[in-house]
């Protein structure tokens, strides 16, 4: 099995961009995600994780979400190899984003981010027929 979930800080706005030929979108972006910290005297390690996302995903990741902003994922981990410029072999590692979360942006604390309107629960939603939906 191949999956991941990450949540961490965007270090820079996604780029999106569309490939030639059928246009499909695709956004990459990189993930500052903290590690575990077992000593609290020494400073906070992060790792930077590169990632990608294609299709509407891609496209709601890049018009939603800016450097700073806290982001969760998940998906799969892929690893490609490709030859540079000097004809040396290289490798990348990518994560090839298949679900996210908006979260909490950089500004927000969590305290500003709670409404002082109450909640609905489950108990106050009414349940519609499907006579009732207007498609």
């Amino acid at each position: 099995m191949n999956k991941i979930q990450l949540v961490g800080r965007l270090t820079r706005d996604p780029e999106l961009s569309f490939t030639p030929g059928n246009g499909l979108a695709v956004t990459r972006l990189t993930l500052a995600v903290n590690r575990p910290r077992f000593d609290k005297s020494k400073e906070q390690e992060a790792d930077f994780i590169n990632c990608v996302c294609f299709g509407k995903r891609a496209e709601a990741i890049a018009n939603y979400v800016q450097k700073g902003h806290r982001f969760g994922l998940s998906g799969r981990l892929q690893i490609n190899k490709y030859v540079d410029k000097e004809g040396e072999n290289r490798w990348s590692t990518d994560v090839i984003v298949e679900d996210f979360e908006f979260m909490q942006d950089k500004g927000a604390s969590s305290s500003t981010n709670k409404s002082t309107e109450p909640t609905a629960s489950y108990e106050d939603v009414t349940p519609i027929e499907d006579g009732d939906i207007p498609f």
